[in-house]
Parts: structure tokens; C-alpha cells; sequence
């Protein structure tokens, strides 16, 4: 009996040239002209994207203040009066004393902090005659935007 001879496989059927050099990729100048084109999208929307995030934090802590208020108004509305300066905005989540307290009157577990990382403040009694100042510092921490009952 003789001896089966096995024909070797080419796993390699692909007759086509090899890829000539224009084939094997990009250009310098194709490169170029892509990333030129990333760093105008990106000159132009850039900017568009920090001030939207800027004005949520502004509109953020305007409805942070305006639940603060809100919570201030329902402590009135309890103990006859507002918090005092030394008893602060504490006084709307930890009882300070005071008989007729209902609170907590924020949900959150303490006083919350504005979009910035900095303690609202409270003043009581507040500037040309209002009840109370009640106002962020700001990104700044200057406190230079306010809002007041």
C-alpha cells in the first residue's frame, strides 16, 4: 500500500497585490486637515458648553434659595418669627428651643451648600428693611449676587 500524500493547504487564497503605499493609510496633510477641523469644533463649542454649565449652577442656587425661603416662610409660620442671626439657618433643620417648632423644614439632612461649595448666607435682620438676606457667595465667594425676603 502506498503512502497517502497530503498536498499542502495555502490558508493564503488572496491573490490581490500587496497594498501599495497610497493604500496603507493616511497622509501627513490628511491628518492635519482632520485635526484642524477637531480644533475649530472644538474652539467653537467649547465655550458654548463652560457657559451653559456656568448659568445651571446660577440657576441651581436661585431654586436652592428659593426652597430655602420657602422652608424660612414655614418656620415663621410655626414659631412667630424667623430665625435669629445667632440660631442661623441651622434652626430650619435642628430645633433650636423654640415650643411650636415643626420642622425639619428642608428635606435634605442639613443646611445645603450652593452649587460652589459655599454655605448660603443669612442675615437676620436684613438690609433696607427686608425680614432677612438670604444669599450665595457665589463662584467667586464674594457674595456679590443676592436674593432677599
Amino acid at each position: 500500500m502506498k503512502p497517502q500524500q497530503t498536498q499542502p493547504t495555502d490558508t493564503h487564497t488572496d491573490t490581490s497585490p500587496p497594498p501599495t503605499r497610497r493604500e496603507a493609510g493616511f497622509t501627513l496633510v490628511e491628518l492635519l486637515v482632520v485635526l484642524a477641523i477637531l480644533g475649530l469644533l472644538i474652539g467653537v463649542v467649547a465655550p458654548q458648553v463652560i457657559r451653559y454649565l456656568g448659568r445651571a449652577k446660577v440657576d441651581t442656587a436661585n431654586y436652592e434659595t428659593k426652597n430655602i425661603e420657602t422652608a424660612l416662610d414655614l418656620f415663621m409660620i410655626d414659631a412667630g418669627r424667623y430665625p435669629t442671626q445667632q440660631e442661623g439657618l441651622g434652626a430650619l433643620v435642628v430645633n433650636p428651643g423654640i415650643p411650636k417648632w415643626e420642622g425639619p423644614y428642608l428635606k435634605s439632612k442639613g443646611v445645603p451648600v450652593d452649587p460652589w461649595g459655599h454655605p448660603y448666607q443669612y442675615r437676620m435682620p436684613g438690609t433696607d428693611g427686608r425680614d432677612y438676606d438670604l444669599y450665595s457667595l457665589g463662584p467667586d465667594g464674594t457674595g456679590t449676587a443676592a436674593s432677599s425676603q
